[in-house]
Protein backbone atom coordinates (compact mmCIF):
# COMPACT_ATOMS: atom_id res chain seq x y z
CA UNK A 1 0.00 0.00 0.00
CA UNK A 2 1.45 3.26 -1.14
CA UNK A 3 0.05 6.61 0.04
CA UNK A 4 0.07 9.62 -2.77
CA UNK A 5 -1.14 12.73 -2.55
CA UNK A 6 -4.00 13.98 -5.23
CA UNK A 7 -3.92 17.01 -6.98
CA UNK A 8 -6.01 15.85 -9.99
CA UNK A 9 -8.57 12.81 -10.04
CA UNK A 10 -8.99 10.48 -12.95
CA UNK A 11 -12.20 8.82 -13.45
CA UNK A 12 -11.46 5.47 -11.76
CA UNK A 13 -9.82 7.69 -8.72
CA UNK A 14 -13.44 9.84 -8.78
CA UNK A 15 -14.87 6.41 -9.14
CA UNK A 16 -13.31 4.80 -5.87
CA UNK A 17 -13.71 7.84 -3.90
CA UNK A 18 -17.21 8.05 -4.88
CA UNK A 19 -17.31 5.04 -3.76
CA UNK A 20 -15.69 5.89 -0.47
CA UNK A 21 -17.51 8.94 1.00
CA UNK A 22 -20.93 6.90 2.04
CA UNK A 23 -18.77 4.55 4.09
CA UNK A 24 -17.68 8.22 6.04
CA UNK A 25 -20.93 9.51 6.07
CA UNK A 26 -24.73 9.15 5.29
CA UNK A 27 -25.72 12.59 5.78
CA UNK A 28 -23.70 14.25 3.02
CA UNK A 29 -24.07 13.84 -0.97
CA UNK A 30 -20.65 13.97 -2.14
CA UNK A 31 -20.19 14.55 -6.37
CA UNK A 32 -17.47 13.96 -8.35
CA UNK A 33 -17.27 17.90 -8.78
CA UNK A 34 -16.89 18.42 -4.97
CA UNK A 35 -13.54 15.35 -5.18
CA UNK A 36 -12.14 17.20 -7.66
CA UNK A 37 -12.43 20.27 -6.49
CA UNK A 38 -10.74 19.27 -3.31
CA UNK A 39 -7.90 17.92 -5.03
CA UNK A 40 -7.27 20.81 -7.22
CA UNK A 41 -7.77 23.27 -4.18
CA UNK A 42 -4.11 24.44 -3.04
CA UNK A 43 -4.71 24.46 0.65
CA UNK A 44 -6.09 21.08 0.73
CA UNK A 45 -3.87 18.14 0.12
CA UNK A 46 -5.65 14.79 -0.82
CA UNK A 47 -3.97 11.67 0.43
CA UNK A 48 -4.83 8.66 -0.96
CA UNK A 49 -4.04 4.63 0.24
CA UNK A 50 -3.59 2.88 -3.04
CA UNK A 51 -2.89 -0.68 -3.45
CA UNK A 52 -0.92 -3.28 -5.80
CA UNK A 53 -3.66 -2.51 -8.71
CA UNK A 54 -4.16 1.08 -8.38
CA UNK A 55 -7.58 0.98 -6.30
CA UNK A 56 -8.52 3.63 -3.35
CA UNK A 57 -8.79 1.72 -0.18
CA UNK A 58 -8.84 4.81 1.56
CA UNK A 59 -7.89 8.83 1.97
CA UNK A 60 -7.69 11.77 4.11
CA UNK A 61 -7.21 15.44 3.62
CA UNK A 62 -5.19 17.90 5.12
CA UNK A 63 -6.65 21.55 5.24
CA UNK A 64 -4.21 24.03 5.88
CA UNK A 65 -5.34 27.63 7.41
CA UNK A 66 -2.94 30.09 8.29
CA UNK A 67 -4.71 32.74 10.87
CA UNK A 68 -3.17 35.04 13.17
CA UNK A 69 -2.56 32.40 15.89
CA UNK A 70 -0.28 30.59 13.66
CA UNK A 71 -0.39 27.46 11.22
CA UNK A 72 -3.04 25.13 11.62
CA UNK A 73 -3.82 21.81 9.94
CA UNK A 74 -7.40 20.38 9.89
CA UNK A 75 -7.57 16.72 9.10
CA UNK A 76 -10.64 15.46 7.27
CA UNK A 77 -12.42 12.81 5.87
CA UNK A 78 -10.64 9.74 7.07
CA UNK A 79 -12.03 6.65 5.75
CA UNK A 80 -10.66 3.29 4.66
CA UNK A 81 -12.86 0.90 2.82
CA UNK A 82 -14.60 -1.86 4.67
CA UNK A 83 -12.83 -4.44 2.86
CA UNK A 84 -9.45 -2.85 3.39
CA UNK A 85 -9.66 -2.45 7.44
CA UNK A 86 -7.98 -4.11 9.81
CA UNK A 87 -4.89 -3.61 7.45
CA UNK A 88 -3.38 -0.05 9.47
CA UNK A 89 -3.99 2.02 6.58
CA UNK A 90 -5.99 4.64 8.95
CA UNK A 91 -2.61 4.53 10.65
CA UNK A 92 -0.45 5.47 7.75
CA UNK A 93 -2.75 7.66 6.47
CA UNK A 94 -2.50 9.54 9.37
CA UNK A 95 1.11 9.73 10.29
CA UNK A 96 1.72 10.79 6.54
CA UNK A 97 -0.16 13.93 6.77
CA UNK A 98 1.92 14.46 9.91
CA UNK A 99 5.08 13.95 8.44
CA UNK A 100 3.56 16.04 5.18
CA UNK A 101 2.53 18.96 7.50
CA UNK A 102 6.01 18.80 9.45
CA UNK A 103 8.12 18.87 6.64
CA UNK A 104 5.65 21.77 5.11
CA UNK A 105 3.78 23.36 7.64
CA UNK A 106 5.87 23.29 10.77
CA UNK A 107 5.30 24.61 13.42
CA UNK A 108 1.65 23.58 13.24
CA UNK A 109 -0.36 22.54 14.93
CA UNK A 110 -3.19 19.63 13.97
CA UNK A 111 -7.00 19.41 14.89
CA UNK A 112 -9.19 16.16 14.11
CA UNK A 113 -12.63 15.06 15.56
CA UNK A 114 -14.51 11.62 15.35
CA UNK A 115 -17.44 10.76 16.80
CA UNK A 116 -16.92 8.98 20.34
CA UNK A 117 -19.27 6.10 18.74
CA UNK A 118 -16.15 5.47 16.16
CA UNK A 119 -13.96 4.15 19.07
CA UNK A 120 -11.51 2.20 17.13
CA UNK A 121 -10.95 5.18 15.21
CA UNK A 122 -10.59 7.20 18.68
CA UNK A 123 -8.05 4.77 19.86
CA UNK A 124 -5.95 5.08 16.58
CA UNK A 125 -6.08 9.00 17.03
CA UNK A 126 -4.92 8.42 20.95
CA UNK A 127 -2.00 6.09 20.38
CA UNK A 128 -0.30 8.38 17.34
CA UNK A 129 -0.48 11.01 19.86
CA UNK A 130 -3.44 13.48 19.63
CA UNK A 131 -4.74 13.90 23.10
CA UNK A 132 -8.32 15.33 23.45
CA UNK A 133 -8.68 18.83 23.84
CA UNK A 134 -11.55 20.28 26.33
CA UNK A 135 -13.39 22.41 23.71
CA UNK A 136 -17.17 22.54 21.86
CA UNK A 137 -17.42 22.09 18.52
CA UNK A 138 -19.87 24.03 16.50
CA UNK A 139 -21.88 23.95 13.30
CA UNK A 140 -23.56 26.11 11.31
CA UNK A 141 -24.66 24.94 7.48
CA UNK A 142 -24.88 28.11 5.39
CA UNK A 143 -27.29 27.90 1.83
Amino acid sequence: MRITELTSLSESQTSDLLKLMPQLTSSIEVSAEMLCAAAENPSTHLFAAVDEEGRIAGCASLCITKSPTGVKGGIEDVVVDATFRGQHIGRQLIEHIIAFAKENYAPVTLHLTSRPSREKANRLYQSIGFSKYDTNVYKLICE
